[in-house]
């Protein structure tokens, strides 16, 4: 079992920065690769970024890329998403998840474990 722990949602204005935080209860950097997903209402929960186990590489969401970046600091067990020039549209719940499969995936089915969840709100 591998518990995850979001934080630092929070209401920005558009252009702004937020840095969110994944804090899981175990070791994953050679276990699980890592992604986030986010679900504004109204929409299905969508890919955002994805972290490898062991190499660390990265996948992004083409509405993502370049503005987002995704890191783990392996020593805290805890993984990143840093956003940059934030958008009204990227206003959504976003939630950290695990998975165990061998390569990093955009599906959420590929994932075993999801945290609850922080809300990022973009004015404009």
């Amino acid at each position: 079992q591998v518990q995850l722990v979001e934080s630092g949602g929070g209401l920005v204005q558009a252009g702004g920065s937020l840095t969110l935080s994944c804090a899981a209860s175990i070791r994953t950097d050679r276990l699980y690769n890592m992604g986030w997903f986010r679900q504004a209402p109204g929409n299905e929960r969508e890919f955002v970024a994805a972290i490898s186990r062991g190499s660390g590489s990265t996948s992004y969401a083409d509405s993502v890329k370049g503005r987002f970046t995704i890191s783990r600091d392996n020593a805290k067990n805890t993984v990143y998403l840093q956003m940059n020039s934030l958008k009204p549209e990227d206003t959504a719940v976003y939630y950290c998840a695990a998975s165990s499969r061998v390569r990093i995936g955009v599906s959420q089915g590929l994932y075993d474990y999801w945290g609850q969840g922080t809300q990022v709100t973009v004015s404009s």
